[in-house]
């Protein structure tokens, strides 16, 4: 669809396309193209697509053979969808797509997460994946630059924090493209980034791991400016533990968090979790 297409489109739904929802479509096709090619779809794997729009990367995924279901939140887009891939295999899901369980929606089955992803939701849903039951073996979004930079922030950089943990800790995370804001309607006032996530199992998050590592590095990167021993010892662990935990792992106490590599707040984790006043 180029951008006459696409206007029309919207002229004939009666609709402008909403910042609130952060929608801006997708209207370079060899880009299109790329992302299909580059998500390392192929025929027969179940596809979730987040904020599908009118459906520009849906018929690519379809041609490709995936088993899409889409989450559109805008009805009148649903709508549109549902008769633009009538006689297709496409499942639409009008819905939150913060709010979904992923989980049940795919019932155990493995899943890739390919999406242009809503900017305004991308913090929340990214957050929503990742603390549900049943993760995508692998995803590929398109995200605002800084959003991208973030989740592949490594230790010592200003991007790096607590979404950064929390991603890495699952999936090795890349940046596979920036995009200019021109391929899109209407254009966004910053650049884009394709990033893509790898699922890996380098850490053992069962049996309350990761929630406790979760916790270390929320309480850690809620005061990321101070020093970590004494940020964790004023929290739900006591001193001698923090002490203890971070001569094991060679982390001297006056550590900043945004020097803590992914790997030993996992050990910290570990470390801490029987440790926490409420457990």
């Amino acid at each position: 669809m180029n951008k006459k297409e696409l206007m029309k489109t919207l002229e004939s739904l009666d609709m402008r396309p909403g910042r609130g929802l952060g929608q801006n479509f997708l209207l370079d096709g060899n880009l299109l193209d790329f992302i299909a090619r580059a998500s390392g779809l192929e025929a027969g794997d179940e596809v979730l697509e987040v904020g599908p729009g009118f459906g520009a990367l849906t018929e690519k995924f379809l041609a490709r053979g995936g088993n899409v279901t889409a989450v559109e939140y805008d009805h009148r887009l649903a709508d549109y969808l549902r008769k633009r891939f009538a006689d297709s295999t496409l499942k639409i899901v009008e819905a939150d797509a913060c709010r979904v369980d992923y989980g049940e929606l795919f019932a155990g089955r493995s899943f890739k997460a390919i999406a242009n992803l809503p900017y305004a939701i991308s913090t929340v849903f990214i957050a929503r994946i990742l603390d549900g039951a049943v993760l995508p073996d692998t995803m590929f979004f398109m995200l605002q630059k800084e959003m991208g930079e973030r989740l592949a922030a490594t230790p010592g950089s200003k991007a790096y924090g607590a979404l950064s943990v929390r991603c890495q800790l699952d999936y090795q995370v890349s940046i596979a493209r920036i995009v200019p804001p021109e391929v899109f309607y209407p254009a966004p006032e910053v650049e884009s980034a394709l990033v893509k996530f790898v699922r890996h199992d380098r850490y053992d998050l069962s049996d309350g791991i990761g929630k406790s590592v979760s916790s270390v590095v929320k309480l850690a990167f809620s005061q990321r400016r101070k020093q970590m021993g004494k940020v964790l010892a004023h929290g739900p662990y006591d001193e001698k533990s923090v002490t203890a935990a971070f001569a094991q792992l060679g982390l001297p106490l006056e550590v900043r968090p945004d020097r803590v590599s992914v790997a030993q707040f996992y050990q910290l984790g570990k470390l801490l979790r029987k440790e926490a006043h409420d457990e």
